[in-house]
Parts: C-alpha cells; structure tokens; sequence
C-alpha cells in the first residue's frame, strides 16, 4: 500500500498497545515553543493520540500548550514524560513529577517513565514514589526506560503500580532482541525511541529495496517493520511534511519478504550512548 492509499489514515487506524497508541510523536530536541506548539497541535489535528515528552527536553509547558490549543480533547491523548536521572530520589520524584504535570497544564499522566536508571536512581526508593503518585491518582502507569533484562525484573519486583512499557533505542540496526524477548515474558510493552536511527536507516540497500517495492520512504518502513514488530513508535517530528510522512507508515502493510529482509541486515548501529548508559 503506497504513500497515496495513506492520506484518509484515521485514529482508529492507528493500533493500540494496551491503551497505548502505537504511533507517537517524539519531541525530543523540539526546543523552540512556538515550533513545539504547533508540531504538537498539528499532529493531534492529523490523527496522532500519543505525544511523548520529558523534563530534560525543556519543552513540556510547549507541549502542554499545543495540546490545549488542539481541538483533541485532553482525555483523547495518551501523555507520557520522564523523570531526568538527577531528580530520581524518592522526594525528587514527587516534587518533579508535580512539576511537570503542572508545566503540562494537565491533571494527571498517562505514563510516567525512569528516563534512564543512572545516578540516583535506586530501585526501591524511586519506584516507592513512582508508587504513591500511581496511588494519588497523579499518573495511569509507570514506564521505564533503557532498562536492560536485569533492571526490568528488578523494578517488576519492587514496584507494584502497573509498569507499563521500557522506552529503548531501537530500529532495524538496532532490533533490542533480547529486550523485546524480556519485556513480552513480563507482558511490558517496548516503545522505540529513534525508531528510524537518526537517518541511518536511509541508506540501507535492504530498506531503500521494500520502499521502492511499496513507493514509500524509508522512514515508513522503518516504521511499518517496528509495528510489525509489536513495537510502539515515537518519532521526533516538527513539521507538518514529517509529521504526516510518519503518520502515513500506518497503511504500510510489510509482508514477510519485506521483514525478512530487514531483518538479514547485520550491521548494528547504536545512535544514543551517554557513558551513565546501564550497558556501558
């Protein structure tokens, strides 16, 4: 199904993953609120209902904004941020999770992730307040991100508000097998994020092959072999042309020749890498 068979995408095309729209809108580097705000809107306006943020993207009242001024209704958005590895003591969960709620103009939030289990964070003390904000009513769910195997059980076992989903990396250079196969045991859903590898994607022979088969682009196909995958995807996108490409990947039906191919590219590319990274 081409690019053109996608222009009457609707809402209800776009799966969902317990609740969780299986195609996002990324924000991060969307720094500049005007811009932000309008990226925002614009995609809710074409369809989206999953809009992914975070306190260390310095854009969250930007965000908020561009929900507001939608003509989606609040409760229609599936809302997610994340909590900056220095803020993750128990207190500074809470202080900054209100902090955030409140930049966002909302009442609650639909997930609340660990951005990274790095620096303060302790399993105990920061899910206990990942805990009483689930019980405050203050967040639906709790999410974890770049948790390898190891960290996600050990957070299941400490925490006992729903964790949801683990945010990690991942694209065709970078398939998170073993992530993917830990997080379907536990019944915890994977969101990627750089699902298209910062554009490494586009210069991959397999991947340009299936998008001249299907007269798409290879971000779509990137996009497509993820859901394919079970994997929620959240894009970064600001303008309305890339925005809409995005949305578009959702009438792309890979079958399994096109997977397969994808799946026999054997380089790997791992484009986020911060030295507190749990795997470094």
């Amino acid at each position: 199904m081409g690019t053109e068979d996608a222009e009457t995408a609707t809402p209800e095309l776009c799966p969902t993953a317990n609740g969780m729209p299986m195609l996002g809108l990324g924000t991060w580097q969307n720094d500049d609120p005007t811009q932000c705000i309008e990226s925002v809107r614009t995609a809710l306006e074409m369809g989206y209902r999953h809009i992914d943020t975070a306190r260390m993207y310095e854009n969250e009242a930007a965000v908020g904004d561009g929900i507001e001024r939608s003509d989606v209704d609040r409760e229609d958005v599936f809302l997610a941020t994340k909590i900056e590895p220095s803020n993750l003591a128990h207190d500074d969960v809470l202080e900054s999770a209100r902090e955030s709620i409140d930049r966002l103009g909302v009442d609650s939030l639909d997930m609340l992730y660990v951005h990274w289990p790095a620096r303060a964070y302790d399993p105990k003390e920061t899910l206990s307040a990942f805990e009483e904000l689930y019980d405050e009513g203050l967040i639906e769910n709790v999410g974890v991100s770049n948790f390898l195997p190891e960290q996600l059980e050990e957070a299941l076992d400490v925490c006992d508000a729903p964790i949801l989903a683990n945010q990690v990396e991942l694209h065709p250079l970078l398939p998170q097998s073993e992530i993917r196969s830990a997080c379907a045991k536990n019944g915890i859903e994977v969101v990627a994020y750089s699902p298209i590898a910062r554009g490494e994607v586009f210069d991959r022979p397999e991947i340009q092959d299936v998008a001249d088969k299907h007269d798409v682009s290879e971000a779509q196909v990137s996009l497509a072999w993820l859901r394919e995958k079970g994997v929620t995807a959240i894009p970064k996108a600001t303008g309305e042309a890339h925005i809409r490409e995005n949305w578009n990947s959702l009438a792309l039906e890979l079958d399994r020749e096109d997977i397969e191919t994808i799946d026999s590219i054997d380089e790997t590319s791992r484009e986020v890498d911060p030295g507190f990274a749990p795997w470094n």
